[in-house]
């Protein structure tokens, strides 16, 4: 696929990887539209993009999911529709189950699936009307191979996975597509924000995410993947991708690891 002229909408796009997609994407000749809840700080991501005059900022919280509706109607009036929705925001978690306020493990459900899924259907219509359109969502390696201190997190990116699976199913008539990327580990700040058992803010990097793959290149490949219209694709280190692979085939093997593997 070509992605010259295409509108591309991100959520999650004022950091991580969704501000590297939106700065590498701009340099495709694509529209786009940014958001996240920091409106300051996506007009200083659509700075670093070439060509601003193509990009439009639309503040969004996807906890507030009841107002999607008209949220939709306002970004496909920018530039008179959309043709790909990139599902990239998300908060992640660091804490035990046992340790972890229900309230938190609802709010970590309300953001990375209900908040993604409601943005999804609202904007569904627009693209049966238009017999096409592309959902990319990015999940993560333990939306496929759960580890400690993500109970809550995993479970949401697991439900990711079964709601699009079925979505992709559901939408082939309509010619829609699917693509779900599974970062493995990421140089961005998801573990600074990363919710601990009493929702506060974990406030530490990670080493694993200190040393994961630059998110400027993670984007790079990720651009790849859609552009294949990949229904599926992981994008990490060899632990992380031959984890996904361990899960499948040596499911026992890999539950034994998991135990002991180093997830700060």
């Amino acid at each position: 696929m070509n992605l010259k002229n295409k509108i591309i909408w991100i959520t999650g796009a004022s950091s991580g990887i969704g501000k590297s997609l939106a700065i590498a994407l701009s340099k495709l000749d694509t529209k786009l539209i940014l958001s996240s809840r920091n409106e300051s700080t996506l007009n200083e991501v659509k700075t670093l993009c070439e060509n601003p005059e193509t990009i439009k900022i639309l503040p969004l919280d996807l906890e507030d999911y009841s107002k999607f509706d008209t949220t939709v109607s306002e970004a496909i009036s920018f530039f008179g529709k959309i043709d790909i929705l990139v599902n990239n925001g998300g908060i992640s978690q660091r804490s035990l189950a046992v340790d972890t306020d229900i309230e938190v493990d609802k709010r970590i459900m309300d953001i990375n699936y209900t908040g993604t899924v409601a943005l999804s259907k609202a904007l569904l219509p627009h693209f049966i009307s238009n017999n096409s359109g592309h959902y990319v969502i990015t999940t993560s390696v333990v939306g496929k191979v759960a580890t400690p201190l993500r109970s809550s997190y995993s479970a949401s990116k697991h439900a990711l996975h079964g709601f699009f699976d079925s979505l992709r199913a559901e939408t082939h008539k309509h010619n829609i597509d699917v693509t779900l990327v599974l970062p493995g580990y990421v140089q961005t700040n998801v573990s600074m924000n990363a919710l601990t058992g009493n929702g506060t803010k974990q406030n530490s990097m990670d080493t694993a995410t200190k040393n994961g793959i630059p998110a400027d290149v993670f984007a790079k490949r990720m651009i790849r993947a859609i552009k294949k219209r990949k229904k599926e694709v992981v994008i990490g280190g060899f632990k992380e991708t031959g984890s996904v692979y361990l899960k499948r085939f040596f499911p026992s093997l890999l539950a034994k690891l998991v135990r002991n593997v180093n997830v700060t």
